[in-house]
């Protein structure tokens, strides 16, 4: 979709940068927490909630930009 209501990939990008770096750092933690013999067992569900907060922040910051793009675009009447 393009026009007043569209978000920019770039700003989006942007402004989850920081957090996607921080989830990506807790995942190698996880991993790197897990002793040898249960890496799996002991990162999945730390890795899956990292990655499920990231995903809910992702689609928020995407919604909140898409709404500030249509308030933007509102032009009251006088």
């Amino acid at each position: 979709m393009e026009g007043p209501r569209a978000i920019s990939p770039q700003e989006f990008l942007k402004r989850m940068r920081a957090k996607a770096e921080q989830a990506l750092r807790e995942v190698a933690q996880a991993v790197n927490d897990a002793p040898d013999g249960r890496v799996i067992a002991d990162s999945e569900y730390p890795v899956r909630d990292v990655m499920d907060r990231l995903k809910r922040e992702a689609y928020e910051e995407a919604l909140q930009m898409r709404g500030d793009a249509a308030d933007a675009a509102f032009s009251p009447s006088a």
